[in-house]
């Protein structure tokens, strides 16, 4: 390119700049819309890109191929404008640029090189553009590893029982919305690299319209699941994202700040599940209170003591002494009456009770399990 072109093209950086911007303004509703430093920001960002050209072509298009155009271009404006424009807004703002210089820069051209000038042009502007696309990737990039950092930290201190303002502030950084109710769910990692397991997540996550934050933890992979109304429902749509074995759903909470509730129940099943084999999955971890009590789960001896045994001693009625023996006779409810000296009706009247009260029905081999726990713990324990 012939040196007075470049020379007029560099005199009038400033002017081509300030074309472009007020063509921003007449093009672009959103670029109206920013305020002023947002705007100056994209007048020194211009005014680079015009100096960038002129480089460029008095390089013979090779700067590109020892240093990132973006680093020359988008170096001019601070960090944060990459957080206000975005990728979109960054390509309507080239497009507009090159538009305007395709209309002016021929006119400092030399006598036969307007052609080649425009063609430079447009080599230009495709570098600008990739140049763009490589500063936003590294935003992402950046911001990603950033984000799986808090998830990672925001796990940890739920598994850890940390207080509440410890959570909130770090879901905060997260931008967690805490849609309620909130409900965590445990399983096994698939393994592998975190961040695929992470992202396979987040898409079953998005497909379901569900709120999550997850974070692997040793073999585990927790994830905190935020706006569903049926917890088991909504581990059943990540559940793609787990490796083999159970997935366990902790109980729904009204907010994130009782999430360490449904973690450590949560926490507790997965431990307990495999005494289980015939556990659906996933599974809710109060669906698996007999085997929690096994495992040394003080919460589920106390759920048990106190929802279930406690709830059938002030139901009153004969529950309790209707349940031994109906139990003793090996579930067979005419032997349960005669033991009783009642009617078979009033054993089986009495039977329904039990399930109205308790939640577990009698006449179901894997309630009749959890009861018969219940009822062995309540009578060891003291009562409270």
């Amino acid at each position: 390119m012939a040196p007075g072109t470049l020379r007029r093209i560099e005199r009038q950086a400033g002017t081509l700049a300030s074309a472009a911007v007020a063509r921003m303004d007449e093009t672009l509703p959103w670029f109206r819309a920013l305020p002023a430093d947002q705007r100056s920001w994209v007048m020194l960002v211009a005014q680079a890109g015009v100096r960038s050209l002129v480089e460029w072509l008095r390089s013979g298009g090779t700067v590109a191929a020892s240093t990132e155009i973006s680093d020359e271009v988008f170096a001019a404006a601070p960090r944060a404008l990459a957080r206000v424009i975005t990728l979109t807004h960054t390509v309507e703002m080239i497009k507009v640029t090159v538009d305007v210089a395709e209309a002016e820069v021929p006119g400092f051209a030399e006598t036969g090189e307007e052609a080649a000038l425009i063609q430079a042009i447009l080599r230009f502007s495709r570098e600008i553009a990739f140049s763009a696309a490589r500063v936003y990737a590294r935003a992402a990039e950046s911001r990603g590893a950033w984000d799986a950092r808090l998830q990672a930290l925001l796990v940890d201190a739920l598994l850890r029982g940390d207080s509440s303002d410890v959570l909130a502030s770090r879901a905060a950084a997260l931008g967690w919305a805490d849609a309620p109710p909130v409900a965590v769910v445990v399983g096994r990692s698939p393994g592998g690299d975190i961040t695929a397991v992470l992202h396979a997540v987040y898409r079953a996550a998005r497909r379901a319209r569900l709120e999550v934050i997850a974070g692997v933890h040793g073999e585990r992979l927790v994830v905190v699941v935020g706006g569903a109304t049926d917890p088991v429902a909504a581990a059943t749509a990540l559940s793609g994202g787990f490796g083999e074995g159970p997935v366990v759903v902790g109980p729904a909470v009204p907010s994130l700040d009782q999430a360490t509730e449904s973690a450590r129940a949560a926490l507790a099943g997965f431990r307990a599940a495999p005494a289980w084999p015939g556990a659906p999955s996933p599974v809710a971890a109060d669906d698996l209170l007999p085997e929690r009590v096994l495992s040394g789960d003080m919460d589920a001896r106390r759920k048990l003591r106190h929802d279930v045994f406690g709830a059938l001693t002030r139901a009153g009625s004969g529950l309790l002494e209707t349940l031994d023996a109906f139990f003793a006779s090996g579930s067979v409810l005419e032997s349960a009456a005669r033991e009783l000296y009642v009617h078979p009706n009033t054993v089986r009247y009495r039977l329904r009770r039990v399930a109205e009260v308790a939640g577990l029905s009698p006449l179901d081999g894997r309630d009749a399990f959890t009861l018969r726990m219940a009822l062995t713990i309540g009578r060891l324990d003291p009562a409270t």
